[in-house]
């Protein structure tokens, strides 16, 4: 017996937006397809078709040598206030 899917069919988001191009100043767009470490998500979870997926990957790496968005996030650096890293 075939196995059924826990969650449904995902779907393309820029597809539904009906998106030409991914242009690498548009920030807001492009973090739909990071994670909140900044790295580019894989096409089984965000759901993107090929062509979709593979204009994001582009554009983010335009926008990471931009320096419009960061390479990686170092959530440690986040965490710790001056206030504790000055007695150690």
């Amino acid at each position: 017996m075939a196995e059924r899917r826990k969650y449904g069919k995902k779907y393309c988001k820029y597809t539904e937006m009906k998106v030409d191009f991914i242009d690498y100043k548009n920030t807001e767009l492009l973090k739909l397809s990071m994670s909140e470490r900044g790295k580019i998500m894989p096409r089984r979870l965000t759901g993107n078709s090929k062509n979709a997926q593979e204009m994001v990957e582009k554009a983010i790496k335009r926008a990471r040598h931009m320096a419009l968005v960061p390479y990686i996030v170092d959530t440690k650096n986040i965490t710790d206030s001056a206030y504790a890293r000055s007695f150690y």
